[in-house]
């Protein structure tokens, strides 16, 4: 088994998951608004389950679900939750998210759904189905997250999702169509001179003007920002 990537309040075993920890995850694990304070969670395409695993640290859920389609990252997703301080409120799904929704709907609603969706177009297949997976947009496609969000999100629920910033027109009018408005938008960049790559963007079946922030993760190579390190330092070690 390979080293697990330690946090500060846990650690993510990653050898069976296609998709390792990276920036997007901890970037929409640490920014997601959690004010309201939700007590129903929802983790769409868990993953090694890092993005639950950090909402557990930053809030008192008594209920954070996960779903993740392939077997080998559910299985270290559950793993990953068990050896958790937050054992007891974690659970993982394995299960497609319509599979899920279409079970779920009239029973369950959420007052936080959170998703970091597969976005890279199939032209860019590797020869690794399993990472495909878990990168494609064709396994979830962005109008299946947004109606199955619109069938679990609570009204006063938030659903936070982070994207392409050359997607983000397409993904809020997609939302619109079906009742869900952005409250809360963050552009992110490498660095000063990058141009933007990542949306984080808030929902809420509430219409209000978006508040627009942007993140700049470093000034220079390994020379993090403040506005960074105060996002993610409950998290990583050397923060």
């Amino acid at each position: 088994m390979s080293q697990p990537f330690q946090f500060k309040q846990f650690s993510i075993q990653q050898d069976q998951c296609a998709m390792k920890v990276g920036t997007d995850g901890v970037l929409l694990g640490a920014w997601t608004p959690v004010e309201n304070k939700p007590q129903q969670i929802l983790d769409v395409g868990a993953g090694t389950g890092l993005i639950a695993l950090m909402l557990a640290q930053r809030t008192d859920a008594s209920q954070i679900d996960a779903l993740e389609i392939d077997v080998a990252a559910y299985e270290q997703c559950v793993e990953n939750f068990e050896q958790s301080p937050w054992s007891d409120r974690l659970f993982c799904y394995h299960a497609s998210f319509q599979e899920f929704w279409e079970e779920m709907e009239g029973e369950e609603t959420y007052d936080l759904i959170v998703c970091n969706p597969p976005f890279y177009l199939p032209n860019h297949k590797s020869a690794n189905p399993e990472r495909d997976l878990a990168r494609f947009q064709d396994a979830l496609p962005f109008e299946h997250l947004i109606y199955g969000v619109s069938k679990l999100l609570n009204e006063a629920g938030h659903f936070a999702v982070i994207i392409p910033f050359e997607a983000e027109t397409t993904f809020i009018d997609l939302a619109s169509r079906i009742g869900l408005s952005p409250k809360t938008i963050t552009h992110v960049q490498g660095n000063p001179s990058s141009a933007v790559k990542r949306s984080l963007i808030l929902f809420s079946k509430a219409n209000v003007a978006a508040e627009e922030t942007k993140l700049i993760i470093e000034t220079e190579r390994h020379q993090f920002t403040p506005e960074y390190i105060a996002l993610t330092r409950d998290f990583y070690l050397k923060m």
